[in-house]
């Protein structure tokens, strides 16, 4: 597949490729097809404990973090540049392991990994301490120090992309990794392992053990030589998380669920903002935390924008991941179609109208499901208040823009939200006022490594891209020289 030698399924720890002490494998499916494609290494407790060790000897060896800021951006500017150069191979991979259009996956995964990777490059050489002036004789300044030991879990739709968005501020400041990707899309995480090495970065500092959550990562969130764990999943194994990571003090940054609300006012674009709402919810098959499953639509738009709705969304491109002109492909996994399934069926009974879509598409034995649009459920129904995490959309009308902020504010989650108007001060305006870490205006999904992203409320804390990120993985030492 490339020139880099991966040895298939086996966990990669401290530069070395090696099989699970116990010999455990576990399949991988492709989702399109629902058919298995290889099997990678179960990791075990000890496999883990192996690969912390390997990290804590990088660390405490200085291999890494005893390298200026900038030999560490050149490094990581050359995983930036391997990452285009192996673009392709890259993408076949995220496509074959998680169902996503090949299209997507060169536009958007592939594209902003390797943007990941350049950003923290650039940042590596930039962090700088602070001298502070104080009415003692001394000199007194501050300096910034990598944590040690980093718990990178990541999930299951975006793998390249999130894993990116953890080791590359990670290794930016000087620290090193234990990654475990999702047990149902490892396949990139030990390909960039690979691509990593051949970066130059020494032996021990990134390792990858692939394996179950309730295993292996229980045994990396655990264990007592992780120095700090960033995690982004689903906010009831984010509660688990906070509270195992408490127990021993380690800093924790998690993104969890999303269930943003998009509102569109009256004086919106509605060919643009119809764009938007679908991309919104449809986009990597709906298995988006930022996505956009709450449509809030001003009341005198709300019969016109469904009927758009009916008529454009059944036309979106369902289908075989590795044909070009597909938009939306399968479900991830058999497990996260029969969830959509189940909340469909949940719409129907409390009263919901199924505008469009509401059942599976019948493809090649994969895990796919229609693009769904949902009307005249209440604010309260489950359907609306809950994170379906697929290609299912709810519509609900608003007379005001309070009562479109507070429709918007009403769930428990706060990871993105959306505006759709053309009157400049309500943008702002609303804005301001809804909870979410990230607000679109007049678009949706605009992402870059520059910008911050994160949750309130159930949705997470910390912050992960822009130069906020490194703050979560580095720590501030103060020091004081007396001048008497």
């Amino acid at each position: 597949m490339s020139p880099i030698e991966i040895e298939p399924g086996r966990l990669f720890v401290g530069g070395r490729w090696r099989e699970a002490a116990d010999g455990a494998r576990t399949e991988v499916v492709d989702p399109s097809r629902g058919a298995v494609v290889t099997t990678v290494a179960e990791a075990g407790a000890a496999d883990v404990d192996a690969a912390v060790r390997s990290a804590r000897e990088a660390f405490d060896g200085g291999t890494w973090s005893g390298l200026s800021g900038r030999e560490r951006g050149r490094i990581l500017h050359r995983v930036a540049e391997l990452i285009r150069e192996n673009a392709d191979e890259l993408a076949q991979l995220e496509s074959l392991d998680v169902g996503k259009p090949i299209s997507l996956c060169h536009a958007v995964d592939v594209t902003n990994a390797a943007n990941d990777y350049e950003h923290f490059a650039a940042l590596a050489h930039s962090l700088d301490g602070s001298v502070r002036n104080t009415p003692m004789n001394a000199l007194a300044y501050t300096k910034r120090e990598p944590l040690g030991v980093v718990a990178a879990i990541t999930p299951f739709n975006f793998p390249l992309i999130l894993a990116g968005s953890k080791i590359g501020p990670a290794l930016a400041a000087g620290n090193t990794v234990v990654h475990k990707p999702a047990d149902e899309t490892p396949l990139s995480a030990l390909y960039m392992a690979g691509l990593l090495q051949r970066a130059g970065v020494p032996d021990g500092v990134v390792n990858v053990v692939t394996g179950t959550g309730p295993v292996a990562g229980e045994a990396l969130l655990r264990h007592r030589g992780v120095d700090k764990v960033a995690f982004t999943g689903s906010t009831a194994i984010g509660r688990h998380v906070a509270a195992t990571a408490g127990e021993a003090l380690k800093p924790v940054t998690m993104e969890l669920g999303g269930n943003a609300a998009n509102i569109v006012f009256e004086d919106a674009d509605l060919e643009k903002a119809v764009g938007a709402i679908i991309k919104a919810f449809v986009f990597n098959t709906g298995q988006f935390c930022m996505g956009g499953p709450r449509l809030l639509v001003a009341r005198s738009v709300h019969s016109t924008l469904l009927g758009i709705l009916a008529e454009a969304v059944p036309g979106v491109p369902v289908g075989d991941p590795r044909d070009p002109g597909t938009v939306v492909g399968p479900m991830a996994g058999e497990k996260h179609l029969k969830k959509v399934e189940e909340y469909v069926d949940l719409a129907r009974k409390e009263g919901g109208r199924i505008v469009c879509g509401g059942e599976r598409l019948d493809l090649d034995g994969g895990f796919y499901y229609k693009p769904t649009v949902i009307a005249d459920l209440s604010n309260d129904s489950r359907v609306v208040q809950e994170e379906i995490f697929g290609p299912v959309l709810t519509v609900q009308p608003f007379d005001s823009e309070d009562e479109a902020v507070a429709l918007a504010n009403s769930t428990p989650y706060g990871l993105a939200s959306g505006v759709q108007t053309t009157n400049l001060a309500r943008a702002h305006r609303v804005a301001d006022r809804l909870q979410a870490g990230i607000v679109w205006v007049n678009d949706w999904a605009m992402l870059d490594p520059a910008v911050p992203f994160g949750g309130v409320k159930d949705s997470g804390y910390g912050r992960e891209y822009g130069p906020e990120a490194l703050d979560a993985y580095t720590r501030v030492k103060s020091v004081v020289v007396s001048l008497d």
